[in-house]
């Protein structure tokens, strides 16, 4: 891998937290190895991610489609609060909020999938980096490029409006002196910002009541998904245990191959010898034998 910044952070700040520092050295090690000092500091100034910040990052990458209707929504809204656009307004916070929902969701789903899942308080850190987003074209921009190093804060920003909020009212152009209110005009005005306000409350609770059943729903899909990593996380484990576990009696079995090849040299060797020895020993016997008869024929 021909490294450079760029492709060295990209991989870092895919990795789950705990697998960054071993990385980041390695790839120090690996720059300062290829004579390139300066490009071996800079990898050490690259920080390890918060558990939220690594989630969102892994967002931008594994999600890049939905990065760029994010940034649109952002633009879109500052954009309403600007000029005061109730009605733009009420739309695009309602996509606000089923946005930030759905991001912060796969935001837990991947952090799932990749063997670390996030806490609840994590997902909401999530939620807000993504709010900032929203609120602040600096913090768009530091989110797009996929290396956070920890959540971002949504600060001021704007409010989520809700769905019945009224058009911000501009001022009535005045036709003349006004006229005093008659007790008829206030007792109706009255009861009509009573019926609207008892209108809202209702609308609130609804929202809040669908909210909840989302929540709980959201809960329910994180829990199983939570379920299944940490399932398929042990399952990695045994599966490793044992490949560890085969490795250790194939090193042994090959050792003691090793081990009997040397003694069968060793024993071929000694048989060789052995058998030297045996000739050497017959030529003299049958030396000594033939000079014992040679001996016996001899005439006194």
């Amino acid at each position: 891998m021909e490294l450079d910044l760029d492709t060295v952070a990209d991989e870092l700040y895919r990795l789950r937290p705990e697998e960054f520092t071993a990385t980041r050295a390695a790839r120090m090690a690996a720059a300062r190895t290829a004579g390139d000092r300066a490009l071996a500091d800079r990898i050490a100034k690259l920080r390890r991610p918060s558990l939220s910040a690594w989630a969102s990052n892994l967002l931008v990458h594994e999600r890049a489609s939905e990065v760029e209707p994010l940034l649109r929504l952002g633009e879109g809204l500052r954009q309403a609060h600007r000029d005061l656009d109730g009605g733009q307004l009420r739309e695009l916070s309602h996509r606000q909020r089923v946005l930030i929902s759905t991001l912060s969701r796969q935001a837990g789903q991947l952090a799932a999938q990749a063997g670390h899942p996030i806490t609840e308080a994590a997902r909401l850190e999530v939620e807000n980096t993504l709010r900032a987003v929203l609120a602040d074209p600096e913090a768009a921009k530091e989110w797009a490029s996929g290396r956070l190093v920890k959540p971002l804060a949504a600060g001021t920003g704007f409010p989520a409006m809700s769905a019945d909020a009224p058009a911000t009212p501009r001022p009535a152009a005045s036709s003349g002196p006004a006229r005093p209110a008659t007790k008829a005009t206030t007792k109706a005005t009255a009861k009509a910002a009573t019926t609207e306000r008892r209108r809202r409350i209702a609308q609130a609770r609804k929202e809040a009541d669908e909210a909840a059943r989302e929540l709980r729903t959201r809960e329910k899909e994180a829990a199983t998904a939570s379920r299944e990593a940490f399932a398929a996380k042990k399952h990695w484990d045994e599966a490793q245990q044992r490949v560890s576990d085969l490795s250790t009696e194939l090193q042994h079995a090959r050792e003691q191959q090793q081990q009997a090849r040397s003694a069968e040299q060793t024993a071929r060797e000694h048989a060789r010898t052995a058998d030297r020895k045996l000739r050497e020993t017959r030529r003299r016997a049958e030396a000594a034998a033939a000079g014992v008869e040679r001996l016996s024929t001899q005439e006194p």
